[in-house]
């Protein structure tokens, strides 16, 4: 390539989180000589791509545009799982709930609406018979029910999709810190903190929380999001996931509840709340504090309470972890001025695991100079 040294790589894919790991499987599968390089070991707690299950729905409220990119990853997801023989997706179902006028019911309705997706509606009465441990709900409440919704399994996903890049011929560097990726003639030369140098035609950048470090021109921030477990006071057929399928409920005061009933064999319940811009704070990925303390959970206790009640005022477990966010709450995936040597694929504004295998597809449609098979020009990095 010219002004430069001979290639290590066509491609190298700069952060191995659930996009990173997505973007690699379909880099290799399609031929592509790529190197995968990862700050932690693969399936870290450190960044966004944690916590043993995380919701998927294609009713998404957050972007009209997101769809497409939902379904297209749950075909994906099966391909995954028939690739690897790893099961990966649960369809137990999934439950908007809340107004039906609101942001969280109202918005998959919408989204249900504009895109024909199988879901069905259930009044107040309904969705307290069918999830009794949901109480407290107001009298217009409406549950969305996606029977295509369900779990997703995180760090199973991430070490599936490298395990199958590595089989289409990937490499991986794990424990290996990128501290700058520079242009070098016509591609790029990646730079770690040992003093190795990896060059390549072109880079992914999908570092998670650390993409403004990598890129300082991205409005990106790090928010401090604290991760919790509930184990119930006592045991209840209500508590488990069959009967307290994954949902999001929207409450008074707009504060938005997210969780899951108990995994089989287990004893917990994974609860939480969603930021809604006022809970959780901004913070550097470097010194993030990944202590946990009762301030991480007491407002989520206080809702849990009345809403949830029976599942205790403390959390049995809890982790901090941390993502990046945008002005806009959507996802910044294109190339940054329009260079042909640089595809990033960030900010995922804490909704963005469900998309991953989609988005995996569509970072590996660009470094190939194609055409994304869904669309998401709302996503350009530029638009800021």
């Amino acid at each position: 390539m010219t002004g430069r040294r001979e290639a290590d790589a066509d491609v190298v894919v700069v952060g191995l989180g659930a996009w990173g790991a997505a973007a690699l499987w379909q880099l290799a599968r399609r031929g592509l000589n790529a190197i995968g390089v990862e700050r932690y070991g693969l399936a870290n707690t450190s960044g966004s791509s944690y916590g043993e299950s995380r919701m998927f729905r294609t009713a998404c409220l957050e972007h009209p545009g997101l769809v497409p990119l939902a379904q297209r990853s749950r075909a994906l997801w099966r391909q995954l799982e028939t690739e690897t023989g790893a099961h990966l997706l649960d369809p137990t179902g999934a439950m908007l709930i809340g107004p039906p006028d609101g942001r969280i019911a109202g918005g998959a309705l919408r989204a249900a609406r504009e895109h024909d997706l199988d879901v069905r509606v259930l009044d107040r009465d309904a969705l307290h018979r069918r999830c009794p441990a949901h109480q407290g709900l107001a009298a217009g409440d409406v549950a969305v029910v996606e029977p295509q919704g369900g779990l997703t399994l995180p760090e199973r996903t991430i070490e599936a999709a490298v395990g199958a890049a590595r089989a289409s011929g990937a490499r991986v560097l794990t424990d290996t810190l990128v501290t700058a990726v520079e242009h070098a003639g016509d591609g790029v030369a990646v730079h770690t903190a040992a003093g190795r140098v990896l060059h390549a035609a072109q880079a992914v950048l999908t570092p998670g929380p650390w993409l403004g470090r990598l890129l300082p021109g991205l409005p990106l921030e790090v928010v401090r999001m604290p991760t919790t477990w509930f184990t119930p006071d006592a045991p209840h057929e209500r508590f488990a996931l069959n009967r307290l399928p994954v949902f999001m409920r929207e409450i008074d005061g707009g504060d938005v509840l997210w969780g899951h009933g108990t995994l089989p064999g287990r004893t917990e319940l994974k609860l939480g709340l969603e930021d809604g811009g006022k809970h959780f704070r901004v913070v550097d990925p470097e010194t993030p504090d990944r202590s946990v303390a009762p301030a991480d959970w007491e407002v989520l206790a206080d809702h849990l309470r009345w809403a949830v009640p029976g599942v205790g005022r403390a959390p049995s477990r809890a982790l901090a972890g941390i993502y990046a966010r945008t002005p806009d709450g959507q996802f910044v995936i294109g190339r940054p001025g329009r260079d042909p040597r640089v595809v990033v694929a960030g900010g995922c504004s804490s909704h963005g695991f469900k998309h991953s295998l989609g988005i995996g597809e569509v970072v590996a449609d660009l470094v190939q100079g194609k055409e994304p098979a869904v669309p998401l020009g709302f996503t350009d990095p530029d638009r800021f």
